[in-house]
């Protein structure tokens, strides 16, 4: 029988090993997968049949600080695929001088056809948290007494000067590469910025595709959107849960949609509808929560194609 001793020194023993494999996974988070972008495909079948596909480009949550010049150096070539639609589902800005850098990156992009949503860290700075409250609930989305206020006309006027359309509560319809597309979206629902009310109705019978653009992927506007016949769902926000367990997946979405579709590409079902749901799990992170584990940063390239 072991002595007290060294029952002690296998207890000291085990601390030691977890501590060392606690400091090497948060040595892998914020030094290596932070960073560690990758292009994303998913095919999703939307359109009529005949239609030739469209390729749309899905970015989200960028979350720049200018310095981050590995990051916009890989969004800025994303401009080589030449998407036929550049959607962008909001929280581009982690500083108060990101604006230009942001406009710089998507400089290519820009050049293209693209309808863009703004998220909460588009009006307000991050700011230091205690992140163990998000496993309580969602965040306050950085709005507060001491919130800090971020150039946002300046961040739209740049967007909209090149040809983007400013999605933010607004009804409106585009046509792309021949297609007749219908763009339904709100303000960020995390801010409760959002006013589906505005832009609510029956999806146009006459339109190729109904698309519904949100920051954060709240159930209301989920339900809202799909029940007006919405073939298409369009979100950022979760992060993917930012810090997953293999197996497991994210222990948290920051709003009340269901881990399991944190990310990617899913099925959304409201009011005896169904509509495909894609959500990103965006390309940064907080300045001041810089890690990211088992949940790569990511953009996507989504292919939609006629409807089977």
């Amino acid at each position: 029988m072991p002595t007290a001793a060294r029952v002690l020194h296998l207890a000291a023993g085990t601390v030691g090993v977890g501590a060392l494999a606690g400091a090497a996974g948060v040595g892998y988070a914020a030094g290596y997968e932070v960073r560690a972008f990758v292009l994303r495909h998913a095919v999703v079948p939307v359109l009529p049949v005949g239609a030739a596909p469209l390729r749309v480009l899905h970015l989200s949550d960028l979350h720049l600080v200018p310095r981050q010049h590995r990051k916009r150096a890989w969004v800025a070539a994303l401009a080589d695929l030449e998407p036929d639609l550049v959607v962008t589902t909001g929280d581009n800005l982690a500083a108060q001088d990101a604006v230009p850098a942001v406009l710089e990156t998507y400089a290519g992009l820009l050049q293209r056809p693209g309808v863009f949503v703004l998220g909460s860290n588009d009006y307000w700075a991050p700011k230091p948290r205690n992140w163990s409250k998000y496993l309580r609930g969602p965040s306050d989305g950085g709005a507060g007494d001491e919130a800090v206020r971020l150039p946002t006309d300046d961040l739209v006027r740049g967007f909209t000067d090149a040809g983007w359309v400013d999605l933010d509560n607004v009804r409106t319809r585009l046509t792309v590469k021949g297609l007749d597309l219908e763009f339904v979206g709100v303000d960020d629902p995390h801010l409760r910025y959002d006013r589906y009310h505005d832009v609510a109705g029956p999806a146009a019978t006459d339109a190729d595709l109904t698309i519904g653009v949100t920051h954060a992927p709240y159930r209301r506007t989920l339900d809202a959107m799909t029940a007006d016949g919405a073939g298409l769902l369009i979100a950022g926000h979760t992060h993917g849960g930012q810090l997953c367990v293999p197996g497991f997946g994210a222990l948290v979405t920051n709003c009340d949609l269901p881990r399991k579709q944190a990310s990617g590409l899913s099925r959304w079902s409201a009011a005896r509808k169904d509509a495909w749901l894609h959500v990103s799990a965006g390309l940064g992170t907080s300045p001041y929560a810089p890690l990211r584990f088992a949940c790569r940063p990511e953009a996507t390239l989504l292919e939609l194609v006629p409807r089977r």
